[in-house]
């Protein structure tokens, strides 16, 4: 069974996120500007791609994707480990991985230690056009299942507990995003090695667009496909990218790393 994704709605030109960072798509590495500090980037393998994708023996862009955890202003680092919050950024080659889209393996957030939480994450587009899936559950039954759509400037919220990959929707370009998640972040990929791979998965069809099959290793599901929303429950300006509203107001996205503070919330949430 497959579906194809909604139209993108057509992005701005630029998008500044608010941090001096240059993108060096030819080695897929970052170049932090005066005041911002950052790692360098970690770069996960082709090989470590392959046993969630469809066909495991798919070629593909190798590095698949590149990314650096623990980004920020300078000034901000004391107030962000206070917190607990941690900002990390990702770049994805562009092309295809055999029949599917470039895109990370999947997993579920492993519980904090210091929260007890399996903690949510808030991811912002800030070049090309990515798609965001994520289910309700790793086992057999996958619950809700949704794939998301966002363009340059949108943000999508992942909520705690659910798993979740990135897709590179568009194989003619790199995909860069940032992303705020918690500071004693840890990714399970126990279930979905389990299962070789998540619910769905992304295809490329003729035509170039992005289609879906279902896993055989879960239980039936339905696979919603929508675009990226605004989230008034949780308050995210969407005119103010997401680590500004850290610097304006650090309340503002202190659920990430403590989202008990939302636990009415969470068991009907939808990214």
């Amino acid at each position: 069974m497959s579906f194809r994704m909604p139209q993108v709605a057509q992005p701005p030109e630029q998008f500044h996120p608010g941090l001096d960072i240059e993108f060096l798509k030819d080695t897929m590495a970052f170049r932090y500007g005066l005041g911002v500090f950052g790692p360098q980037p970690e770069y996960r393998s082709l090989s470590a791609i392959r046993p969630s994708l469809r066909n495991p023996n798919s070629s593909g862009p190798d590095p698949v994707y590149s990314i650096a955890m623990d980004v920020g202003r300078s000034e901000d680092l004391k107030e962000l480990k206070r917190r607990m919050l941690l900002f990390g950024i990702v770049m994805y080659a562009s092309g295809r991985l055999g029949d599917e889209p470039v895109r990370s393996q999947g997993h579920i957030h492993a519980i904090s230690p210091h929260c007890g939480w399996s903690t949510p994450e808030i991811f912002e587009i800030w070049e090309g056009h990515a798609i965001i899936y994520g289910q309700e559950k790793s086992g057999d039954d996958p619950g809700r299942c949704i794939a998301i759509d966002a363009g340059r400037g949108e943000r999508v919220v992942m909520p705690p507990g659910w798993a979740h990959y990135v897709v590179n929707a568009d194989r003619h370009s790199k995909l860069i995003f940032g992303a705020w998640c918690d500071r004693q972040y840890g990714f399970d990929y126990t279930q979905m090695r389990a299962h070789h791979g998540l619910a769905w998965f992304p295809l490329i069809t003729e035509e170039g667009e992005i289609s879906w099959a279902s896993n055989p290793s879960y239980l039936p599901s339905k696979l919603q496909s929508r675009r990226a929303r605004e989230y008034p429950e949780l308050s995210l300006s969407s005119s103010v990218p997401i680590y500004e509203l850290f610097r304006r107001d650090p309340e503002s996205v202190q659920w990430v790393s403590d989202p008990a503070r939302l636990s009415n919330l969470w068991e009907r949430f939808e990214p």
